[in-house]
């Protein structure tokens, strides 16, 4: 989180987001009475240790809030959640009514390549099989691959279209979540990426979520789309949506803290395409919440949703 923060200060970025964040957005879609029935999920990233305090309590006060849906996080190959075993885990969702939906779990520490490839698929097998015994679809690569030219990019692609069917043939769908440096262009034989809006690229590169989305198979790994650090990475997220309709199956619906606070976000033209392309996957993530704690900050993301004549 310590990176992410510390990427929030830059300001030159605040200005170029704005390209793709005009328009109408939130308080101004404020129905006078809104509606509790609306999908949408919480990342529980987003709760950090406040959540481990108290688990059964906590998802209780989310599923009050208005959240329908979690996204796991703090998954460990030995089979818990944070502290908590998955099953006990699962238990204390589905007392309080919030279906689990999706997890964040990444690649094995260790560097991976082909000298290592059954290994790192066996890793996947054994996180297949604990969250698809739980009711849990989708399973979601969060990190950043530190991929930094173009032949590294290619066997990325290989090897999470191998992932890919490893999760399919368990019965779940592998997918991938950005962050902003995936939209830096990367080269042939490069030892880094150039700078985020880098013009006039050198010959040969390729701009590096572009590069997964055309290398990995659509009917092997599916993409959440992180809106927010889109537009932190100097593009738009309604506009990949309506690049890649059968691609990005999944959201995350962030803003700088609250949403719809920055005026970075065009939320309401990010639903509408959204369920345009039929997406149902809308997962609330919150960084670091600097006004309070974090389940106040993200009840305040609920309010907004909840507020918004835009959301379903």
């Amino acid at each position: 989180m310590t990176n992410r923060r510390s990427f929030l200060k830059n300001a030159s970025l605040v200005a170029a987001a704005g390209v793709c964040a005009t328009g109408s957005n939130s308080l101004s879609a404020a129905p006078s009475s809104p509606s509790r029935n609306k999908n949408f999920g919480l990342q529980t990233y987003s709760l950090g240790g406040e959540l481990g305090a108290d688990v059964p309590g906590g998802l209780k006060r989310v599923a009050e809030m208005g959240y329908s849906y979690i996204e796991l996080a703090g998954y460990n190959i030995e089979g818990r959640i944070g502290a908590v075993p998955i099953a006990d885990f699962k238990k204390y969702a589905d007392d309080a009514g919030l279906e689990i939906r999706a997890t964040h779990t990444g690649m094995p520490r260790n560097p991976y390549d082909r000298s290592n490839l059954n290994a790192v698929l066996d890793h996947w097998k054994r996180v297949a099989d604990h969250h698809l015994s739980i009711g849990c679809r989708y399973i979601i690569q969060p990190g950043d691959p530190g991929v930094v030219n173009t032949e590294e990019l290619a066997y990325l692609c290989e090897l999470y279209n191998q992932v890919g069917r490893v999760i399919r043939e368990a019965g779940g769908v592998f997918g991938f979540h950005n962050h902003a440096n995936e939209f830096r262009y990367i080269v042939p034989g490069g030892t880094e990426r150039l700078p985020l809006g880098a013009r006039n690229p050198r010959e040969g590169a390729v701009l590096l979520y572009d590069g997964m989305l055309a290398g990995m198979e659509r009917d092997l790994v599916q993409f959440e789309l992180d809106v927010y650090w889109c537009v932190a990475g100097l593009h738009c997220p309604v506009e990949y949506m309506k690049r890649y309709p059968n691609r990005i199956r999944l959201l995350h619906i962030k803003d700088r803290q609250i949403l719809g606070e920055s005026g970075w976000m065009n939320f309401q033209k990010i639903f509408e395409t959204a369920y345009s392309n039929g997406i149902d996957n809308f997962i609330v993530e919150l960084e670091g919440y600097r006004d309070g704690t974090q389940f106040e900050g993200v009840k305040g993301c609920a309010n907004y949703l909840l507020n918004s004549r835009f959301v379903r």
